[in-house]
């Protein structure tokens, strides 16, 4: 289960693919089975979590990575790369790392 806090120092992912409405359960779906079958048995991958917009037209991959290093190693692998070949051939994909500035609970009621 991902941990948001800026006390972890992971690299997050986040990855945003905007679909024609037809295709985005598909993004999900592949986003899925690729994360199984291939992203989490990656020396570095710590969680993914998958989003689709309301909207129909995004699908979001909030993913971390144990470290910048891990995340560029994975993008540098042919395994990977393979993987992530058919998502760029249905949606664009914008993709970029971030670091937790903050995050920020609810006050218990």
């Amino acid at each position: 289960m991902p941990t948001i806090s800026k006390n972890n120092k992971l690299a997050t992912l986040i990855n945003v693919f905007t679909v024609e409405p037809g295709n985005q359960q598909k993004v999900v779906d592949m986003l899925v089975e690729t994360t199984e079958k291939a992203m989490k048995h990656i020396p570095g991958f710590v969680s993914a979590s998958i989003h689709k917009s309301l909207d129909g037209v995004r699908v979001v991959n909030y993913a971390q990575w144990r470290s910048k290093e891990d995340w560029e190693a994975m993008m540098d692998s042919p395994e990977a790369q393979k993987h992530m070949k058919p998502f760029f051939e249905i949606a664009k994909v914008d993709f970029h790392l971030y670091e937790v500035a903050d995050a920020i609970e609810a006050i218990a009621a």
